[in-house]
């Protein structure tokens, strides 16, 4: 009788959990996914690089190749390691402090969790979920009610293994659902990795604009001193006869001129620091308290030329893009499932006893229910053709958001590389201008002694040369933060 109870247990799990396996593994109504093509020309515009004359080539081969610059193999930038990339010490120990701290990265990877999470729970649906139950009963009969004519007391004691409403997955409802679950996590992963190159690349930035600043500040300081010199010299030359109130007065607007300067770049300095402060979510007054300039810091220029426009395939954004139009595109097959029937189980067997003791003994008795259910969609076909048009209508709005995404990205790279074709020409041509206007306030300040020329010449050029040194700076900072987001818009580096 034990042995019959126990075949009998076991022919009953083969059917409510082995047989949902075998059937879980039918057919899906998931349309074919086709990657879209490319709403892009397979190259970039061409043009890119400043259309220099010999005179312009001899000027920049003559000029010394920007510290900031390393040469590199021909190597794309995903390829590239942000550690190899940024080369200065300084900015390496801020981008580690960045991504350890940064709150939003923070959110970013406890997005990831969420989204993780959500797939797990999406695929449990898929197995059969089996739940065990034990209970106990005494009940006592009085004897006046009793069919034996004596009082009563009985004892019923029972375990049972269930199962409740398990659909069978014949037309892939759950297994789309599954998919469109697995993709939306896969879509966050990547979304979090454009975070973090985005971090890196913001940080970098900040930091370019904080040297900057920095640089021009010691430079306003050092003008500063030079036309206070200057002053004192005509305010003796005024007190003696030799000079004019006028000059006096122009020299006291070259000075006033210079300390507005050092207030505007003392704000701009303190509120870059801050900007880095908010990135990096700790002090970093370690960090940038150093001797690293603009001049001095040092990136590896490793992008080449040529590259083709389906690196964009490869950018954590573009990835991102593509995952959630996988999730809508297996949206359509859980729509589609939905128009057909629905087949769940419903089952449990046990053993019931009245006494503990013999519960799961020979003496228990067995007891089992299998409540197979069938479900056919008839008056609400109207409400299911609607979710399935809703879902053909979002995959269609993915494709568009898609290759919205890729027209973007292309036209981001596109920019950075017809910017990094011309600022070192720009910036050879800058720094030409800063010695040709050095040069120029030498001998107008060498005339004025002589008492050649008067002192707006010499005022002119130095304000001339004060601006040429700041728009160097200037033409520096934006070089380098060229460097910075071709880096952010080829797709980041080996992270």
């Amino acid at each position: 009788m034990y042995n019959r109870t126990l075949a009998a247990l076991v022919n009953l799990v083969m059917v409510l959990v082995v047989m949902p396996l075998v059937l879980m593994t039918g057919c899906t109504m998931i349309p074919d996914y086709k990657q879209p093509e490319l709403p892009v020309t397979t190259t970039w515009p061409q043009g890119n690089a400043y259309p220099a004359t010999e005179v312009d080539k001899q000027t920049v081969e003559a000029s010394d190749t920007p510290a900031s610059v390393a040469r590199a193999s021909d190597t794309l930038a995903s390829d590239i390691a942000w550690k190899d990339y940024f080369k200065s010490q300084h900015l390496k120990a801020l981008i580690e402090r960045t991504l350890k701290n940064n709150r939003n990265l923070r959110v970013a990877v406890l997005t990831i969790e969420q989204a993780k999470a959500a797939y797990r729970i999406q695929r449990s649906d898929s197995l059969p979920t089996i739940s065990g139950t034990g209970s106990a009963a005494r009940s006592g009969v009085p004897e006046d009610i009793s069919s034996t004519g004596r009082s009563m007391t009985s004892t019923t004691l029972s375990a049972n293994l269930s199962m409740t409403a398990y659909e069978l997955d014949f037309f892939g409802r759950a297994k789309s659902l599954n998919q469109a679950a697995l993709e939306t996590y896969l879509s966050t992963e990547e979304a979090a990795l454009n975070i973090r190159i985005a971090l890196i690349a913001e940080v970098s930035d900040a930091y370019m604009s904080y040297l900057a600043y920095r640089k021009l500040l010691l430079l306003a300081k050092n003008t500063l001193e030079a036309q206070q010199a200057t002053f004192t010299v005509v305010k003796l030359q005024y007190e003696v006869g030799s000079a004019t109130q006028l000059d006096l007065a122009q020299a006291a607007t070259s000075v006033e001129s210079a300390r507005v300067s050092i207030a505007q770049y003392t704000r701009l300095t303190a509120q870059a620091k801050n900007a880095i402060v908010l990135l990096a979510g700790a002090g970093v007054e370690d960090i940038l308290d150093n001797s690293e300039t603009i001049d001095t810091i040092q990136f590896m220029d490793n992008i080449p030329t040529g590259l083709p426009s389906t690196i964009l395939l490869a950018r954590p954004d573009i990835k991102a893009a593509e995952h959630r139009l996988k999730a809508a595109n297996a949206d359509i097959g859980a729509a589609r499932a939905a128009l057909y029937p629905a087949i769940s189980l419903t089952g449990s067997f046990g053993v019931a006893s009245d006494s503990l003791s013999s519960l799961f003994s020979s003496g228990a008795a067995f007891a089992w229910n299998f409540a197979p259910a069938v479900s056919i969609p008839i008056f609400n076909r109207d409400g299911l053709n609607a979710n399935l048009d809703t879902a053909l209508a979002g995959e269609k709005m993915a494709v568009a958001e898609y290759e919205a995404d890729l027209q973007t990205a292309f036209r981001e790279v596109a920019d950075q590389l017809a910017a990094r074709g011309t600022f070192q020409y720009q910036l050879a041509a800058q720094n030409a201008l800063v010695d040709a206007s050095q040069t120029a306030y030498e001998l107008s300040n060498a005339r004025y002694q002589d008492g050649i020329d008067n002192f707006l010449t010499v005022l002119d050029s130095q304000r001339s040369l004060f601006a040429a040194q700041q728009n160097a700076v200037t033409v520096k900072q934006a070089y380098l933060s060229n460097l910075v987001t071709l880096y952010k818009v080829l797709g980041g580096g080996q992270l």
